[in-house]
């Protein structure tokens, strides 16, 4: 209690006493809206979602699925389309490669060198999320057309022999989603960046370290938490799309959820997709741990 308690208040009325118990109830109040925001779309879907894989295959939607606690319906759908779940991580990994050389660099020069120019490089990033995910790929199908500049341009210094081509390859998959997911991988990157001590930089040229030394030691370190949220940002999206491979791709390129898609929405298989579905999950989950443990960030877990 508190020293000055026992005086009485001006008004000559004793002070108020404050109710402990609501107090300790305000935080689990404010909770409430978000649990149950996250109950009614992520865990009631979720449940569903893995009910709907243990239904019978056999049945049909005419006569309705049937609860028969069908596991098998797991090891079906991965021995069917286990090239596409190897090539979903293989596309996504490349894409993710290929976004770490384009933007850390690009993170590091808009926090650390754009001085005045800064806010307008960082509305060049993510303008073009105000367009529609769809619009921006079909831009790339046009960029990376058979007659297009860059096919053609590629042609003449020879990187492309005369019948060569982009779109409908592995390579136009992997520009898609590296185009289309880099913004969650150069903002919480930036994030990071744009808070970095600079003196620790100087101290590092005092101690006589080199600009490779400097960034190895120091700059990347300090930079790891920001890397590891956009690189998590950046593959697991990428990992499950089907928009880049349905339209820069040929069935060829297919990724799973390509597969998803056509189970839940063509095929009206709801046990695979469904089996699928948390396939993808369960597999994406454990890379991502994985590749935090071995880059030493088992305390962001």
């Amino acid at each position: 209690m508190s020293a000055f308690a026992h005086l009485p208040s001006v008004s000559g009325q004793p002070p108020p006493v404050a109710r402990p118990g609501r107090h300790r109830l305000l935080p689990y109040l404010l909770l409430l809206p978000g649990a149950a925001w996250l109950f009614l779309f992520f865990a009631l879907p979720l449940v569903q979602l893995a009910t709907a894989s243990l239904y019978d295959p056999n049945d049909t939607l005419s006569t309705g699925y049937t609860m028969t606690w069908a596991f098998g319906n797991y090891p079906a759908a991965l021995q069917a389309y286990w090239p596409q779940f190897g090539r979903s991580f293989l596309y996504a990994g490349s894409a993710l490669v290929l976004a770490l050389l384009m933007g850390y660099p690009l993170a590091y020069a808009i926090a650390c060198k754009a001085g005045r120019w800064k806010n307008l490089l960082l509305v060049c990033v993510v303008a073009p999320m105000f367009t529609s995910f769809l619009v921006r790929t079909l831009a790339w199908k046009t960029i990376l057309s058979d007659n297009g500049w860059v096919v053609g341009l590629l042609r003449d210094v020879h990187l492309l022999g005369p019948d060569g081509r982009l779109l409908a390859t592995p390579v136009a998959v992997v520009l898609g989603l590296t185009y289309n997911f880099l913004p969650f991988l150069v903002l919480p990157l930036y994030a990071n960046l744009e808070r970095l001590d600079h003196r620790l930089l100087e101290a590092s040229r005092d101690l006589y370290a080199n600009a490779w030394q400097t960034f190895r030691r120091v700059t990347l370190p300090l930079s790891m938490p920001g890397l590891i949220a956009g690189t998590l940002l950046f593959f697991i999206p990428a990992t499950g799309d089907y928009i880049n491979a349905e339209l820069l791709g040929t069935p060829n390129e297919y990724m799973i959820g390509n597969v998803i898609d056509s189970a839940f929405l063509v095929r009206l298989d709801y046990p695979q997709g469904a089996a699928l579905s948390l396939l993808l999950m369960a597999a994406t989950l454990a890379v991502v741990f994985g590749c935090l443990r071995r880059a030493g960030a088992e305390e962001l877990l």
